[in-house]
């Protein structure tokens, strides 16, 4: 990962909160404040499209902390991956312009689990994204239910959004 530095003080941050018993439910938001630097810059002075991706790497893992779900990461070895995502972008990030990202867990279905991230700015929305993740481990994907039973959560899913239902990425089938 390209952003060490960043990644340190968010792992550190979530762990403290951690420790201190300040744990975010399953639906809770993470906000992590950042400012964007020369080196999140593309040659059209803004930050680059695929930093954005990257700093919601940074989200993800946030939030998986401050759910309480890295013991289990830890101890079952589950790597978590991206199947998909979709992002729009509303506006440009500046350098050294402030911003934050909010990251949520929407819903899951049997395989996935589906999360928002937005970029946001004192002017606005800077960027939306939805994002289709799972775990994996020894070459199989860990089902969204062994992942709330992890944190001791056997709740349904809320609802899925008529966008997240709609935007599902395309089976191979479908695309054959």
């Amino acid at each position: 990962m390209n952003l060490i530095f960043r990644l340190i003080r968010v792992m550190i941050a979530a762990l403290y909160d951690q420790w201190r018993g300040r744990r975010l439910t399953l639906l809770g938001e993470s906000a992590l404040r950042f400012r964007v630097w020369p080196t999140d810059l593309d040659l059209n002075l803004h930050m680059t499209n695929a930093r954005y991706f990257s700093v919601m790497d940074l989200g993800r893992t946030d939030l998986m902390i401050r759910v309480g779900l890295g013991n289990a990461i830890l101890k079952n070895r589950w790597q978590p991956v991206l199947g998909a995502a979709n992002v729009r972008f509303r506006r440009s990030l500046r350098p050294f312009q402030r911003f934050t990202l909010v990251s949520r867990v929407l819903c899951w279905d049997d395989k996935y689990i589906f999360m928002e991230h937005r970029l946001e700015t004192a002017q606005g929305v800077a960027a939306i994204a939805v994002m289709q993740g799972a775990f994996v481990a020894r070459g199989s994907v860990v089902t969204p239910a062994q992942v709330l039973a992890a944190l001791g959560v056997d709740d349904p899913s809320p609802p899925m959004p008529d966008a997240v239902a709609a935007w599902q990425p395309l089976t191979v089938a479908a695309v054959t």
